[in-house]
């Protein structure tokens, strides 16, 4: 977790990704995931290593292994259980990629992900993660920044949000295929365009500095460190700025549950659980102490101005 003035640590103060990251580790995690080459359909072989820039906005909390980074996922394309992704998400196609940018800016797209990565700076995020059931995870991300990008594509007067959509590909998403859907699709997210252009908002492209696993959102997702996991939309084609709130899917599904900001809070509960304390993955699974959730997932220093003077119980 980030305390004190964080966002000051130095490169050096930061845990080495080999105290994070033991070989025997690495390997089972990757056959327990299906990781192979053939199921990152050859991406593993074009890009087996990503060169990143360590970030001082990461965390110096001890990262969750890649085994259970990449084996206990949400992300209902792929099914809705934990292990579900991991186990189909090989199906997923994610070369070529290309990301249409539209809107309220002055060069729309669309552009390749080769386009997009001319120029920018990875960097290794190490960031905590949390999700609404009430798990967290610490994940080293790469990625750059997404203000970066929204610069690049030159936003217009009046802008003030940004709207994300995912990929909508029933023959490789099984979960978006039946009569029983979980959601409507394509998956919608969005945020202020303020927090899409603070620093800790990142676009990831990888993890563990490997490609990024298709079950954590190859090749391209969002990550928003102080808000709840369901923020980060993964497997972006679609990136627009528009002038007013972006409709986002868990808030049409039930807007009651899944407010637009979504920010971690511990004094707002979901409606059907506590949201004040948080179980890590890895930690000695449901038995495991929980920890108390902390405002804003931790980020509070770095990012309650953007909030000031807003009631965060009824813009949840």
């Amino acid at each position: 977790m980030l305390t004190g003035n964080s966002h000051a640590i130095r490169a050096s103060e930061i845990t080495p990704k080999a105290v994070f990251l033991r070989r025997r580790e690495l390997l089972a995690g990757l056959g327990a995931a299906g990781l192979g080459l053939t199921a990152l359909g050859g991406r593993a072989a074009r890009a087996a290593k990503i060169e990143a820039v360590k970030s001082p906005l990461s965390t110096t909390e001890p990262a969750t292994t890649l085994k259970d980074i990449t084996n206990y996922n949400n992300y209902y394309e792929f099914g809705t259980d934990k292990d579900d992704p991991a186990q189909t998400a090989h199906t997923l196609k994610t070369s070529p990629w290309s990301i249409e940018i539209d809107g309220m800016v002055s060069k729309p797209g669309p552009l390749t992900l080769e386009d997009i990565l001319k120029g920018m700076t990875i960097e290794e995020r190490i960031y905590r993660m949390r999700c609404v059931e009430g798990w967290s995870m610490v994940i080293p991300w790469n990625g750059f920044a997404l203000g970066d990008l929204i610069k690049r594509a030159e936003p217009q007067a009046g802008a003030k949000f940004v709207a994300f959509e995912t990929l909508v590909r029933p023959e490789e998403m099984p979960g978006q295929k039946g009569l029983f859907q979980a959601l409507p699709w394509p998956y919608r997210e969005g945020l202020r365009l303020d927090e899409a252009m603070h620093p800790l908002t990142i676009l990831a492209t990888g993890l563990y500095g490997e490609t990024m696993p298709n079950q954590n959102g190859a090749p391209l997702r969002l990550v928003v460190p102080w808000k709840y996991g369901f923020k980060s939309i993964k497997s972006i084609v679609r990136i627009s700025l528009v002038d007013k709130e972006p409709e986002t899917s868990w808030k049409m599904q039930n807007a009651r549950e899944y407010g637009f900001y979504s920010n971690v809070n511990p004094e707002v509960d979901h409606p059907r659980w506590s949201q004040a304390t948080e179980r890590r993955i890895g930690e000695g699974g449901l038995t495991a102490k929980r920890r108390p959730t902390l405002m804003f997932n931790g980020y509070a220093e770095q990012v309650a101005g953007l909030y000031a003077g807003m009631d965060l119980k009824a813009n949840y």
